[in-house]
């Protein structure tokens, strides 16, 4: 928390004053004689109450008086707020390997209905892209924030054959900094837009179940054009050690083990300064894509929270008020 008017907490000095003051009211002797001289009897009149309680409508009232002082400094706390220049590209993978069922129902099932859970927890505003890669890449949705659209190309979906990671990521760094109106520099890997803070405007996604089996680009060379583009690369490795698929000729199928390379994707995450995810099941994939949507594309934002401070004091003078005549001491 910070203040627009930081000098004016000196406000505070007030309750330690006024709490100073309310004790040595207490300690003050009587200065009036007692009217009733039978004290037993008024004392069994009066009722007992405990000693603590009648503090409590002066604690309520010194801590509005805090509040009040508080709120004269103008607090302000740094909230996530959508960023309209943002974009992001989820990139999955859709070789014949998102075809095993240890991620149920499949891989690739489970991946487009993460999909959709990182649009339903992303701001309204944020562009997202689609690129899909088996062989070779595919933009299967521009960046937009037509949400239909997006629903439709993640429905079209389906598994191919290899895994062509370097040429996939590379392709989405190509699409992301089009989004974001990066211009091309020398070599035409110009870095992308940074917001206020110098942190990029856009974000990669990346979803694979397996090692590289095709493709021009290895994953390094992919992961270094985003790094180049100064682009962050969120990885999540989908599947279990033990996902297997059926492969090979109609009667002569094999079973052939389809394990994530963690190592690889954690790697491309490290080098582009992201961070790598695993997930094991339809339930942790959802779980992530969720935690993604509402991190990317918003930026930190200072908002002032003086009106809150002010109720605060409101109520708490109220409560303070209240308890003091509901608590006030009576003769029959």
């Amino acid at each position: 928390m910070s203040f627009e008017a930081p000098a004016l907490l000196v406000g505070l000095a007030v309750v330690p004053l006024a709490a100073l003051g309310y004790w040595l009211l207490q300690r003050r002797p009587p200065r009036f004689a007692v009217r009733y001289t039978n004290l037993d009897v008024l004392a069994a009149v009066a009722g007992r109450r405990r000693a603590w309680k009648r503090h409590v409508p002066a604690a309520l009232l010194l801590l509005a008086l805090a509040a009040l002082a508080v709120a004269f400094a103008r607090p302000t706390v740094t909230v996530k707020a959508p960023n309209e220049r943002a974009s992001v590209v989820l990139v999955v993978d859709t070789s014949g390997s998102m075809r095993a069922t240890d991620v149920k129902p499949t891989r690739l099932a489970a991946a487009k209905n993460a999909m959709r859970s990182f649009l339903d927890s992303a701001p309204d505003s944020l562009r997202v892209g689609v690129v899909s890669f088996s062989d070779e890449p595919h933009v299967v949705v521009s960046p937009t924030v037509d949400r239909a659209m997006l629903d439709q190309g993640i429905d079209v979906l389906g598994p191919g054959f290899g895994t062509a990671i370097g040429d996939g990521l590379a392709r989405a760094v190509d699409l992301a900094r089009s989004a974001t109106g990066a211009a091309a520099e020398g070599d035409g890997q110009g870095a992308a837009l940074k917001d206020a803070d110098g942190r990029s405007l856009a974000s990669i996604l990346l979803l694979s179940d397996g090692a590289q089996t095709r493709g021009l680009l290895s994953p390094g060379q992919g992961a270094q054009r985003a790094q180049v583009a100064g682009i962050p690369v969120f990885t999540i490795a989908l599947g279990t050690e033990g996902g297997t698929i059926l492969a090979g000729p109609p009667g002569q199928e094999q079973l052939i083990p389809v394990p994530p390379d963690r190592e690889t994707l954690a790697a491309i995450a490290e080098y582009t300064g992201a961070q790598a995810f695993d997930a094991e099941s339809a339930d942790a994939l959802e779980k992530v894509y969720a935690g993604l949507g509402s991190r990317v594309g918003r930026e930190d934002r200072p908002r002032e929270v003086t009106a809150m401070f002010v109720a605060a004091a409101a109520l708490l003078l109220a409560g303070g008020a209240g308890l003091a005549l509901l608590s006030a001491p009576r003769l029959p």
